[in-house]
């Protein structure tokens, strides 16, 4: 008879830090079953995340160049794009 035993350890870091009232309820409320905190912030705020990214943008400010560049990608983008029909 043959036995195998696996053990797997994760350590997982801890910060404490300090919100407002306000902010625990925002990020209460963005929580889902299942999810921690950790979970929800690095949901809320990983790279793509269209919230982040309108941040960013309004922090930046206008800038044409960007729009223009933003707009030949997209225009790019749509001409690569095949329609096909699609029963349902």
């Amino acid at each position: 008879m043959h036995v195998s035993a696996l053990h797997m350890y994760t350590y997982m870091a801890t910060i404490t830090i300090t919100i407002t009232d306000d902010a625990y309820k925002a990020l209460k409320a963005e929580k889902r079953e299942g999810e921690s905190f950790s979970d929800v912030i690095l949901r809320k705020f990983q790279r793509g995340n269209p919230a982040a990214i309108k941040a960013v943008l309004l922090e930046l400010g206008p800038d044409s160049e960007l729009a223009d560049a933003i707009e030949t990608a997209s225009r790019k983008l749509r001409k690569n794009f095949k329609t096909r029909k699609v029963e349902l």
